[in-house]
């Protein structure tokens, strides 16, 4: 009799572009070693989740500079350059690995519903759960973490 899979739950709720990785990363990683991978996207997070939200991602320095008009964007280009020549792929490239590689992307239904998004606009695959359903989950992994 073949053993279950261990499980591994992802929480992610910002929308930022450095945000957006470490999610991705542990997920895929998690489903590489045999690992049942799940990420559940709520509040700003959901918006990675949403057709073209990693493009929009932007990075935001912290502090002060954060809060110059025009940083973000000056920021933003600055860490995609960084990201290309590393050769890491951007954050839908690898949205789209971690589902060829088994993981599952979750948007939470309650803020899909306090922020009226019409589920049409998910991206392909993502799936909707309350967080019943993904503390059901999350009480059996081994691995749980808030990135």
């Amino acid at each position: 009799m073949a053993s279950a899979k261990e499980k591994a739950g992802f929480i992610y709720v910002k929308d930022t572009l450095d945000g957006g990785y470490p999610a991705l990363v542990l997920g895929i990683n998690a489903a590489r070693q045999g690992m049942e991978s799940k990420i559940f996207y709520s509040f700003m997070g959901l918006h990675l989740v949403m057709k073209g939200g990693a493009e929009r991602a932007k990075f935001i320095p912290s502090g002060l500079m954060g809060a110059i008009p025009g940083m973000s964007t000056v920021a933003t280009e600055m860490m995609k350059k960084k990201i290309d020549k590393a050769n890491i792929p951007s954050l839908a490239e690898l949205q789209e690995v971690a589902q060829l590689e088994g993981v599952q992307l979750i948007a939470c239904k309650m803020t899909i519903d306090m922020m009226e998004i019409d589920e049409s606009k998910l991206i392909d695959g993502a799936v909707v759960w309350n967080a019943e359903d993904f503390l059901i989950y999350a009480k059996e992994c081994k691995v749980c973490l808030f990135t």
